[in-house]
């Protein structure tokens, strides 16, 4: 099926300004509440946030096959349960609606009313469900700057590392939308010099720079999914900061891994923008050092996608403070090998499951995706505008993560994925 959505010579009767993130070729999906306190399921053109519940009630989608509460829902989770020709049958048809010269909405007035709102009038909840959250490991520069750090030159990337996308399973409850304030976690962590832990606020508290993607139903528990069919299973991308304390991680994290200092808090943009809209997009990835299995090799080399990103601190005077700018198109394993790698045992993936893809850090300093590579573990502070330094987040603080594609014809954005780090709460005495 055509993509029509995509049409970049399309324009809408709605005003979209230049280098928007949200012109009508984007159509992403997300959910809201609106200024009368409905929750509903919508999407987005220029400065406009869309009620589909509205839109589907009022017959905008007659035609298509869909249940009448669909997007009446608290998230995304049935739709995208419903596959991939659904999806492209609903941006096809949001396109045709909204294009200049169709005049069945543009001329309804009274329709307008209780379709399209003020972007800024609307309230956005976290989009999906999130039933389960696995992050990956997928920068081969972010890896070795991280193994250089605690391993040295020698043992820099671990063996296993050029074989498979080393990934694993993190928090779906503490999964929060953007603007969500992110308090500093407490924790256990042992000081430099000392034998003993102590246990008090996180003082290394950092973001991870970072995309994530969302699956549909991909595999009954003990099936496995191929290679080339990996692909037809995602939904869509956003963008997410998976905030980490270093200190807190540093102490705990042999022999099992990443638990408190990562389980405290993953902020992740509201639009989930679909693979559909991000087709124009794609692009050649790393090449890859070793022979893989045959389970992980792919028939393509345009295997990823060009996705400009970047990062930065506004600090509570109002500066805004570039850390990072970085690309998608860096990560060295591909969302279809990491989708396949987690199925390869197994492993059930159901509709609205969230797959991290790790911090996102390119060849020079000015591309790495965390403060720990950016300061190189706090030995190299940074200098704000307003003459203050941080190796790592300061309360106050609020982390500004975005990201958008653009070529000579369009320009589709994510937004932005935000977070303002609070105070520690104070835990309960006995």
């Amino acid at each position: 099926m055509q993509i029509a959505a995509n049409n970049p010579n399309r324009k809408s009767w709605l005003n979209v300004a230049d280098n928007c993130d949200f012109p009508i070729q984007n159509i992403p999906f997300g959910v809201f509440i609106t200024k009368d306190d409905i929750i509903t399921i919508g999407t987005r053109i220029g400065e406009f946030a869309i009620d589909l519940g509205a839109f589907h009630q009022l017959g905008y989608f007659d035609g298509i096959p869909l249940t009448d509460d669909m997007f009446m829902q608290d998230s995304l989770n049935d739709f995208i349960s419903d596959g991939r020709k659904t999806w492209r049958l609903v941006r096809n048809r949001i396109a045709e609606v909204f294009e200049a010269e169709n005049a069945s909405l543009r001329d309804n007035l009274k329709h307008r009313e209780v379709i399209i709102f003020d972007v800024n009038e609307v309230e956005m909840l976290l989009p999906i469900q999130v039933g389960d959250y696995t992050d990956f490991y997928s920068s081969k520069e972010h890896a070795t700057n991280v193994g250089l750090m605690f391993r040295g030159a020698d043992n820099a990337l671990m063996p296993n590392w050029l074989h498979l996308p080393i990934g694993y399973h993190g928090r779906s409850s503490s999964v929060v939308v953007s603007g969500t304030k992110i308090r500093r976690p407490y924790g256990q962590t042992l000081p430099n010099g000392e034998t003993q832990p102590v246990f008090g606020p996180s003082k290394a508290l950092d973001m991870e720079l970072e995309t994530a993607f969302i699956t549909t139903d991909v595999n009954n528990l003990g099936e496995q999914i191929s290679i080339d069919e990996a692909h037809d299973y995602i939904f869509g991308m956003v963008l997410l900061n998976d905030w980490s304390a270093r200190d807190i991680q540093k102490w705990e994290y042999v022999p099992l891994g990443p638990f408190l200092g990562k389980s405290f808090a993953s902020s992740m943009s509201p639009w989930i923008i679909t693979m559909d809209a991000l087709e124009p997009f794609k692009c050649d990835g790393p090449k890859q050092d070793v022979a893989l299995l045959p389970y992980l090799q792919q028939k393509t080399a345009k295997n990823s996608y060009d996705i400009k990103l970047q990062a930065a601190i506004e600090t509570e005077n109002g500066d805004l403070n570039l850390l990072t700018t970085s690309n998608f198109n860096y990560l060295y394993w591909s969302m279809s090998q990491q989708l396949t790698h987690h199925t390869s045992n197994g492993c059930n993936v159901r509709a609205g499951d969230l797959m991290g893809s790790g911090t996102i850090s390119g060849p020079t300093k000015n591309s790495y995706g965390s403060m720990l590579e950016l300061t190189w573990g706090g030995k190299e502070p940074i200098t704000l505008k307003d003459g203050s330094t941080r190796t790592f987040f300061n309360d106050g603080d609020n982390v500004i993560i975005r990201g958008y594609c653009k070529n000579d014809k369009v320009r589709i954005g994510f937004g932005k994925c935000t977070g303002k780090i609070m105070p520690p709460m104070k835990p309960k005495q006995k």
